[in-house]
């Protein structure tokens, strides 16, 4: 069992719930009468709580105050069946209390503070973490700049980490990111990066620059920039990686970073690379930011995402430029050819594309492009451009490959696949068909009455 060991900042998020219909007479201010109040973990806390969501152990190290707010949070934590060791000192447990209306943050009031602990929990935390360090898989650091994650004892945990070969993650916080010199992986969002690196991050260059300068500042292996909605950016041998993240839709992208590094710390406990443990994290992160507040991802929400998204990369991968790119694949296979327009596509389309299918092992639809469709329909048309019109195609079981011609004929597409079965609709019977001559068989397909294109957009037009 994947087994993490968390140390950092502990919070709890305070969530209370009203409605606010009117504004009050003493302040321009709206006044929320309140419905609900709840309680989730944020901060290391939050990490944690997303580890658990999707299996593994968690260990976690930290501080809270001697108040009901701590206890609250502490119990949270073992309720979660999270082995916590919370030292507590002489300031308030770190608490975010959010006041919500109508599913919107109207304030936030924070109960902190950002002293310096004392030096004995600093030396009680390190002697029990290094008594039971070998038991780990993975460390992270989530630091929120509250006084846990110190410059001396950050370098003593990574040293730790390090001697045993433990790969150690840092969520870095503040200006000087020297205090995680020797981690192995660093997931700063880009608005953190930018102030830790005084780069701009608004295009891939300005993001490797910014990766390259992370690496240089703190001697970290695998720098990472978590970019909310856009996805994941990392450097792995001086080379960019990005992945964007595709999510239903973007609610709220509060708690995406600690998602996404515990998905990282998961997928690398299980000895996987970084590729494969970004490919995960970046669909857990496409999950969480479809919820409201610091949300979890379970395994089955992130299977989900990834199936959805191999999904797309298989339909991508069939729209091809030319037939040249899988010429050689073709080699004993029976091949089918068609082509149209296929504007609006519709259950005419759809039937003749199957019966198409079903003469051979391998069909394979040219598309006339825009241009092309201008040249045989007119100016007011296509309706779908060709990207659409291609992507729908791909989309069906029964086609296996789209190729977009921009002749008005696709005969030149057709000398270069010299197909075994060319199809055409049974309109064509007694007339010319382009590219026959490079065909060794001709099949005429009948066409369902009274669907067509031009009906669907006539009886649009009324």
């Amino acid at each position: 069992m994947v087994n993490v060991l968390i140390i950092g900042d502990l919070m709890l998020d305070r969530y209370i719930w009203g409605s606010a219909n009117k504004l009050s007479p003493e302040a321009p201010v709206p006044v929320v009468l309140i419905n609900e109040e709840s309680f989730s973990l944020g901060g290391a806390c939050n990490v944690a709580s997303n580890l658990v969501a999707l299996g593994a152990s968690v260990s976690i190290y930290g501080v809270i105050g001697n108040d009901t707010e701590g206890a609250l949070l502490q119990d949270f934590l073992n309720n979660k069946g999270v082995k916590s060791h919370c030292y507590k000192s002489n300031r308030p447990t770190t608490t975010k209390t959010r006041i919500m209306a109508a599913k919107h943050q109207m304030l936030r009031i924070d109960k902190e503070s950002s002293d310096s602990l004392e030096s004995s929990i600093y030396e009680d935390m390190f002697d029990s973490i290094q008594g039971k360090i070998s038991e780990f898989n993975c460390v992270i650091l989530s630091d929120y700049l509250k006084g846990v994650l110190s410059y001396a004892f950050c370098q003593k945990l990574i040293k730790l980490a390090n001697s045993f070969n433990i790969p150690i993650l840092c969520d870095p916080k503040g200006n000087d990111y020297s205090k995680y010199k020797g981690a192995t992986l660093l997931t700063p969002n880009k608005k953190e990066a930018i102030q830790a690196t005084g780069i701009n991050i608004y295009n891939d260059r300005t993001l490797l620059e910014s990766l390259h300068k992370l690496r240089e500042i703190c001697d970290v292996k695998y720098p990472l920039i978590t970019l909310s909605e856009e996805g994941i950016g990392y450097l792995d041998n001086d080379t960019l990686h990005k992945k964007p993240t595709k999510a239903k839709e973007v609610y709220d992208v509060s708690g995406a970073g600690d998602t996404v590094i515990a998905a990282l710390a998961f997928k690398l406990s299980m000895g996987e690379n970084l590729e494969s443990a970004t490919t995960f994290a970046n669909a857990a992160a496409a999950v969480v930011i479809g919820k409201l507040g610091s949300a979890t991802a379970s395994l089955d929400e992130i299977n989900d995402v990834l199936a959805q998204k191999r999904i797309l990369r298989s339909i991508e991968s069939k729209i091809i430029k030319n037939y040249d790119s899988i010429k050689d694949s073709m080699k004993n296979k029976k091949i089918v050819f068609t082509n149209g327009c296929f504007d609006i596509l519709h259950y005419g389309h759809v039937n003749y594309l199957q019966k198409a299918r079903k003469l051979g092992d391998v069909l394979i639809v040219g598309l006339n492009s825009d241009s092309s469709v201008k040249m045989l329909k007119g100016d007011s048309r296509p309706i779908n451009n060709e990207q659409d019109r291609a992507y729908i195609l791909a989309s069906l079981a029964c086609v296996s490959y789209v190729i977009i011609f921009n002749d008005e004929t696709p005969e030149n597409l057709i000398k270069q696949i010299r197909p075994d079965i060319l199809v055409k609709g049974a309109d064509y019977a007694n007339k010319e068909i382009a590219g026959s001559a490079y065909a060794k068989e001709i099949k005429l397909i009948d066409y369902i009455e009274s669907k067509s294109t031009t009906n669907i957009i006539n009886k649009i037009k009324g």
